[in-house]
């Protein structure tokens, strides 16, 4: 299970990352200053870094340039609101191996994880590391494929990705806010009805017997 270290200090955010990071199979730790993510991040017990940039204490260049210092090859995504090029291009060249801007949407964020964690470990990689599966339904991360049974559907970007979450989690109850938070990111409106009219095309796609609505709670997978 791959650890990742989160440096934020917008409790609302760092709750948003660890909730969704959590759902998909991570184990996570939060700091809230520079000095804690250089102080835990020696530790050697992580996979990545997620790093804000205006962080108290130490902020998120100096972080950065002082673990890069010390030889510390962690990859590190910087996640900030910092949307200037002058920004962006001392992080990256400061060492960072990628960049985000908020607000952002957390399937980016989480595509972006795995592609820094499958490039540290791509030796170790293999075609069934993208390959999710339930019942008679197969989805190919890599190539964004779905099957069911001998049928290939085709799936919108969000479609996928709700449709990864269930399909990962057969027979658990997942709420519209959860749902939300999962798919369409922290800043969404949480009074919108958009989970309801996406959970209907899946159905559509998918077949609706797959997907149970479960009253008062949310929704249930069923393969």
């Amino acid at each position: 299970m791959n650890r990742i270290l989160i440096a934020e200090d917008e409790p609302r955010i760092a709750s948003f990352l660890e909730k969704g990071l959590k759902a998909n199979g991570f184990t996570t730790v939060v700091v809230e200053d520079g000095n804690a993510a250089v102080c835990v991040a020696d530790s050697k017990d992580f996979d990545l870094l997620i790093l804000d940039i205006g962080l108290p204490g130490k902020d998120g260049f100096q972080v950065l340039e002082e673990l890069r210092g010390r030889g510390e090859k962690l990859p590190v995504i910087i996640l900030t609101a910092r949307d200037d090029v002058t920004d962006k291009v001392a992080g990256l060249e400061g060492g960072a191996d990628d960049y985000v801007t908020k607000p952002f949407r957390f399937e980016e964020l989480l595509a972006r994880v795995r592609v820094r964690l499958r490039d540290r470990t791509s030796s170790a990689t293999t075609k069934d590391d993208t390959i999710v599966r339930a019942g008679d339904i197969v989805l190919d991360l890599r190539s964004r494929r779905v099957s069911v049974g001998d049928r290939n559907i085709e799936l919108s970007t969000r479609e996928f990705i709700l449709a990864e979450t269930f399909v990962r989690h057969p027979g658990q109850v997942f709420s519209r806010e959860q749902l939300l938070d999962r798919v369409w990111g922290y800043d969404y409106d949480p009074g919108s009805n958009i989970v309801d009219v996406y959970v209907g095309y899946l159905r559509k796609k998918l077949g609706s017997e797959k997907i149970e609505t479960v009253r008062g709670m949310g929704y249930r997978f069923c393969p």
